[in-house]
């Protein structure tokens, strides 16, 4: 681990993982058990960054199926079920990964649940890279509220200026802004395809893949390293 006065803050999905068929196939499953038919699999990726709730509300919507009261905690199952379909790391993001463990105290922060969250990660052969996961259904609230942020910064004992969020949407840029700390946006993740462009004012930084995305790390330790 490096830096104890330093975070680097890691999404999940479209971030550090390429999940979005499993999450696809999930919501899909549901909407064809509810008597739907099945979404676009880019569409249900433009849907993914707020949480399961939010998901599953907006491709029920999308599909046209009235939810039902147990809709969440059905899809969750289902969910569970296809965990590790189709999901694998970016490549290159594990170099990306431990080229921050250098630098600083590193986390994920995500809105998926915390218990799925970290089962991909164990499964992925990842988990040990992190020092904390905060999950969308702990204590804190969800992003982009920065109060899961905070907790990690003070956990590292770092500062707005030694903090960099890295993640893939607008919701993570959106976390980032509201705490003050550096952004940088993964372009090659799903969540940045439906970015809200008129957001970008030029102090975040975009990537386009995962050996860029090392470099940015590096860049971002250097005033402290030196």
């Amino acid at each position: 681990m490096g830096d104890l006065h330093s975070l680097i803050a890691f999404d999940l999905d479209g971030t550090l993982i390429d999940s979005r068929r499993y999450l696809a196939d999930s919501a899909n499953a549901l909407i064809v058990e509810l008597g739907g038919s099945p979404l676009a699999e880019e569409a249900i990726g433009r849907m993914v960054g707020e949480g399961a709730t939010v998901l599953v509300e907006r491709a029920l919507a999308a599909a046209g199926v009235p939810p039902p009261a147990d809709a969440v905690p059905r899809f969750l199952t289902i969910y569970d079920a296809h965990l590790m379909n189709h999901t694998r790391p970016y490549d290159g993001v594990i170099d990306a990964v431990h080229a921050a463990r250098r630098h600083a105290r590193v986390a994920v922060l995500t809105n998926k649940p915390r218990r799925p969250s970290e089962a991909i990660l164990t499964a992925l052969g990842m988990r040990d890279l992190f020092d904390a996961v905060i999950g969308g259904d702990g204590p804190y609230a969800r992003k982009p509220d920065p109060q899961p942020l905070f907790e990690l910064m003070r956990e590292a004992g770092a500062s707005p200026e030694t903090t960099l969020m890295i993640g893939d949407s607008g919701i993570d840029h959106e976390t980032a802004r509201r705490a003050g700390v550096q952004c940088c946006l993964c372009a090659f993740g799903y969540g940045f395809l439906n970015f809200p462009r008129e957001r970008l004012d030029g102090s975040e930084w975009i990537v386009d893949d995962t050996a860029a995305l090392a470099r940015r790390i590096e860049q971002f330790a250097q005033p402290r390293s030196a």
